[in-house]
């Protein structure tokens, strides 16, 4: 009888049970790497990933930092425009500066000093008797002004002065003491040649004492929206006493810029201006 011997596998033939797997893994792993690089048929390569460790040729390029100069003068005209705006808001709203051209208020205010004037005085806060105020002249109490000869820089200067930067030195103002308020009695003189004011006599301790004053009589009422007012100097002020035969010698209120309050300039006069209260505290109110 034929011997049946045990039939032994192709080891190269596909499929057999015995085949090794580790073939077909690589196989599997290059197919599918091939799936990946190469894409299917119609679709468009994806663009490659910045992360896939490949870097652009041309390098970014920073933007180039400010000149020093540039920046050093950019602040500069930063502090000067915040400057003139702040300066002008000031000036319109809360103080304003004034030079002295006279020696009306000697030894108060001396030629050439410049002042600050509050104008929150007289509206909103009211005036007092002894402040020492700043007015337009509507009355004709100056002389017309001569016409300036206009330089190159003349527009610079009054710029300055119109932000108020410079103060004004147009000369068409003039500085005074408040003596007489609205339905004030004042007179002059009384038999001890002081000054009374509804009755009551005054001692004037800011009157120039380098110089008796000389008495000029006069009999007032001050009318309601005026004042009257007279020079510390009072030797030498052309105040309400010689303008009696303008406007009654009486100051307007709508004319007041506003209350003298500090010497600025120079330095070694830096000071704030006295209304001396002590010498009006007796003094009873008006009609």
């Amino acid at each position: 009888m034929p011997e049946n011997h045990a039939r032994i596998p192709d080891s190269g033939h596909e499929g057999g049970p015995d085949a090794p797997t580790a073939h077909a893994a690589a196989d599997t792993d290059e197919a599918g790497a091939a799936s990946e690089s190469a894409p299917a048929a119609g679709q468009d390569r994806a663009p490659a990933s910045p992360g896939a460790g490949k870097h652009s040729a041309a390098p970014r390029t920073e933007p180039s930092a400010p000149s020093p100069v540039f920046v050093w003068l950019k602040e500069i005209a930063t502090v000067v425009v915040i400057a003139v705006v702040l300066s002008f808001l000031i000036k319109t709203f809360l103080f304003r500066a004034f030079y002295i051209p006279s020696e009306s208020m000697v030894s108060t205010l001396d030629v050439n000093d410049r002042i600050f004037v509050n104008l929150l005085v007289p509206e909103p806060f009211a005036l007092s008797h002894g402040d020492v105020v700043v007015f337009r002249d509507t009355q004709g109490w100056l002389s017309a002004a001569p016409e300036e000869t206009q330089g190159p820089f003349t527009w610079v200067q009054d710029g300055l002065t119109f932000v108020g930067l410079l103060p004004d030195n147009s000369e068409q103002h003039l500085v005074k003491r408040v003596i007489g308020l609205p339905g004030d009695h004042v007179i002059c003189c009384d038999a001890g040649g002081k000054l009374t004011i509804n009755g009551s006599p005054i001692d004037e301790g800011y009157v120039n004492g380098a110089e008796v004053p000389q008495i000029r009589n006069f009999d007032v009422v001050v009318p309601e929206g005026k004042v009257w007012v007279m020079g510390d100097n009072r030797n030498h002020s052309a105040d309400s006493r010689a303008h009696m035969d303008a406007n009654g010698g009486f100051v307007n209120l709508a004319d007041i810029e506003g209350k003298a309050a500090v010497i600025a300039w120079p330095l070694n006069r830096l000071t704030v201006l006295d209304n001396y209260p002590d010498v009006f505290k007796n003094v009873p109110a008006g009609k």
